[in-house]
């Protein structure tokens, strides 16, 4: 890996994170954004959960790339830039880059969680290839790649790991097209994306025996008590996920177990809870294979290949 630069968060993360609390807690039903999940224990908590036996996602999806990187960037040739929205460990990033070692390319990490991109960072360590870490949000550090990028090779955005779930419908067709917005005609997107399986397997992906979800899940309140100033009783709120199937997600809950206050200084609220009512933290949505073709298409992408195993899909789309 060749020297890199780095661009972390601005002052203006502590305050953003404080009027996310303040707007999101307050709706009904309660929420708070997944994207604070990954502090750096949140962070290595999910790598715990990408290990469990009963979260297949990630083993499924490095058998994929294993199997097909050679194709994908034999569609994309000459590649310069990648850029890989949440590069979690950066271990699947690496394996998909060993079909393309040795060649001059800049490859984009970005990441809210600095853990996360610290790991990601390592694990290319010994590549040939110039590596920028952006602490930002995707948006962000998509707008910061293209103003950066002044290469003439082609653009490949990776976004693994089935985060695309992460968004609503809506959501991802914005965010779909936010990604095609800073892509030339040619440039490509490989995405991952879960696909629905039945309930009980979902289940245990997401409320695994060992508990590991559940403290996942339960440090986003340790996160806002710690930086935030919060009172949360960690004890007194329980990891509950439940299979939505007419709109096709799991969703993750933190349920009050008891009637309480909880106030959040920097955030300026004071929240009263009933017993059993729940802070709505991820949704994960689930899909058919026969819905990611269209999904893309309206973000003005073409499927160029897509790979499927284990209730799991690799799509490489490209820009129309």
């Amino acid at each position: 890996m060749r020297p890199s630069a780095a661009f972390g968060p601005t002052e203006a993360t502590h305050a953003a994170f404080a009027e996310d609390v303040a707007y999101y807690l307050t709706l009904a039903p309660r929420q708070l954004p997944s994207r604070y999940l990954y502090d750096k224990l949140g962070s290595s908590l999910f790598e715990a959960i990408c290990r469990l036996p009963w979260y297949h996602i990630t083993r499924t999806e490095q058998q994929l790339l294993r199997r097909h990187a050679s194709a994908v960037f034999a569609r994309l040739t000459p590649l310069s830039t990648v850029v890989e929205l949440g590069p979690g460990s950066g271990e699947k990033l690496s394996t998909l880059m060993t079909a393309y070692a040795e060649r001059a390319v800049t490859v984009h990490l970005v990441d809210v969680s600095s853990a996360a991109l610290e790991a990601a960072a390592r694990a290319l360590a010994n590549s040939s290839f110039t590596v920028v870490t952006h602490g930002t949000t995707y948006e962000a550090g998509l707008s910061a790649s293209r103003s950066q990028n002044g290469a003439t090779g082609r653009t490949l955005v990776v976004f693994l790991g089935s985060n695309i779930g992460n968004f609503d419908p809506p959501g991802a067709d914005a965010f779909l097209l936010g990604i095609r917005a800073v892509l030339g005609p040619g440039d490509g997107l490989l995405v991952g994306a879960d696909l629905v399986k039945p309930e009980r397997e979902l289940l245990l992906a997401y409320d695994d025996p060992l508990g590991v979800t559940a403290a996942f899940n339960r440090n986003l309140l340790v996160r806002v008590n710690r930086e935030l100033g919060g009172d949360f009783n960690i004890d007194r709120f329980a990891h509950r996920a439940v299979w939505n199937g007419h709109a096709s997600r799991v969703e993750m809950h933190l349920v009050s177990t008891e009637r309480q206050r909880v106030q959040v200084r920097a955030s300026s609220i004071d929240v009263a809870f009933d017993a059993g009512e729940p802070i709505w933290t991820e949704s994960s949505y689930k899909y058919r294979v026969d819905d990611l073709a269209p999904m893309l298409g309206r973000a003005g992408f073409s499927v160029a290949g897509q790979w499927k195993d284990n209730g799991f899909a690799l799509t490489l789309a490209e820009a129309r």
